[in-house]
């Protein structure tokens, strides 16, 4: 593996973007839901910087499965999300690849009538996007690559690493 974005590299880039989050929203009650899994180490260092009255929730939202490199359809579950009616939220994941994932998600919490809906993701790939929207709050621009680390994996390694690594053809198996 290469490494690509340090442990400071991500912290900086947490303050940067909760700053621009606290900018955004002022002193307006926000909720912030995760996506699940991967959005779990971001969110938590989020919600340490966000200054402003908060409720926290998770949404899962699945297209790959297993070893797979390649986006499948999209599962989408809201069982373990909070009442977002009438609410300022914010959408956190983890990376913003093809954007399929996050369009469809933003979609489905529309029916929950939410007075805003804005997105954060972590890291945003460079020419993978194949839809119009754009998240509202972006940690970093990464190139193309498959990327683990900070919450990312691969078949459910390394989301621990303290950053953001490439893997190497030779690391997928």
């Amino acid at each position: 593996m290469k490494t690509l974005l340090t442990a400071d590299d991500l912290r900086e880039g947490v303050i940067r973007m909760s700053l621009e989050i606290v900018d955004a929203y002022g002193d307006c009650p926000l909720t912030i839901l995760g996506v699940l899994t991967g959005s779990i180490v971001l969110m938590a260092d989020l919600i340490r910087h966000i200054d402003i009255p908060l409720r926290v929730g998770v949404v899962q939202a699945r297209s790959y499965r297993g070893a797979a490199t390649r986006r499948g359809p999209l599962v989408i579950n809201s069982d373990l999300m909070p009442d977002i009616r009438d609410r300022d939220v914010l959408v956190v994941d983890d990376i913003f690849d093809t954007g399929h994932t996050l369009v469809e998600l933003t979609r489905l919490l529309d029916d929950f009538m939410p007075r805003t809906v804005r997105t954060a993701v972590l890291l945003r790939k460079q020419g993978r996007q194949e839809v119009a929207l754009q998240p509202d709050f972006i940690g970093f621009e990464i190139p193309n690559e498959f990327v683990v680390g900070y919450g990312l994996d691969y078949q459910d390694e390394y989301r621990d690493l303290p950053y953001v690594a490439v893997l190497e053809e030779d690391d997928l198996r």
